[in-house]
């Protein structure tokens, strides 16, 4: 692949997948598409040659939100959906579902170009802001490894997508101390908090989801109402 970043775009929209992938092909991405769930299934069989699906929500067949049911979390690759506008249902389920962001249509191919990005970056270690920590860490009976993004919980594996990952990564190398909404959006989704942006707070809660599969009813993420969240640190 050398050093260029390939995309996988699915929608049952030919010609807006001609005018995206043009563009993003200008901006240096090497492009792939599927029209339907069932294309994009067989294509990702070789999942580990895209960096990044986007993924139209409103497909005829099985629909995106299906699509990304059925490949999670077996499949990590980073997902920003397209849904059309007022469909705030489908944007809460995308996320809930995996999904690392959600851009309306029609959409801006710039601001879709910033999004793929933002995604990215915060999936690369190296790019991580201070705060992210450098070695494996344990608390609680978490264990995280930022160089394998690995995530273990009482010795049990758990998958999380690229987002929950950082989510995770932030709160627990900060343990004890409280990360305002604000800021842990800004280090994951690298973007400034907007009024009712909730997607920070669906990131946090599937991580705590996951967690809680091992943790026999121990909550080691706080909700700090009116200010963010917090991972706890010693005994709970």
């Amino acid at each position: 692949m050398g050093d260029k970043q390939r995309l996988l775009m699915v929608d049952d929209d030919t010609e807006l997948c001609e005018l995206i992938g043009d563009y993003l092909e200008h901006e240096g991405y090497l492009m792939e598409y599927a029209h339907n769930a069932n294309e994009a299934c067989e294509q990702l069989t070789r999942a580990d040659r895209y960096d990044l699906m986007i993924l139209d929500v409103m497909m005829p067949g099985k629909s995106g939100l299906e699509l990304l049911q059925q490949i999670r979390p077996k499949v990590q690759l980073p997902v920003i959906m397209l849904t059309g506008r007022g469909e705030d249902i489908d944007r809460i389920l995308g996320l809930e579902m995996g999904a690392d962001d959600y851009l309306s249509k029609p959409c801006n191919p710039r601001e879709l170009l910033a999004r793929i990005r933002a995604v990215l970056r915060r999936i690369e270690p190296q790019q991580q802001e201070t705060l992210f920590p450098d070695n494996g860490i344990t608390v609680c009976g978490v264990s995280l490894d930022p160089g394998t993004r690995e995530v273990k919980v009482n010795n049990h594996t758990i998958e999380l997508t690229g987002t929950e990952f950082n989510v995770l990564a932030y709160l627990i190398a900060n343990a004890g101390s409280v990360l305002e909404k604000g800021q842990l959006t800004e280090l994951v989704l690298h973007r400034k908090l907007a009024a009712y942006d909730r997607a920070i707070d669906v990131h946090v809660s599937r991580v705590r989801q996951k967690l809680a599969e091992h943790l026999s009813g121990k909550e080691l993420i706080k909700t700090v109402r009116g200010v963010g969240y917090q991972f706890v640190k010693g005994d709970v």
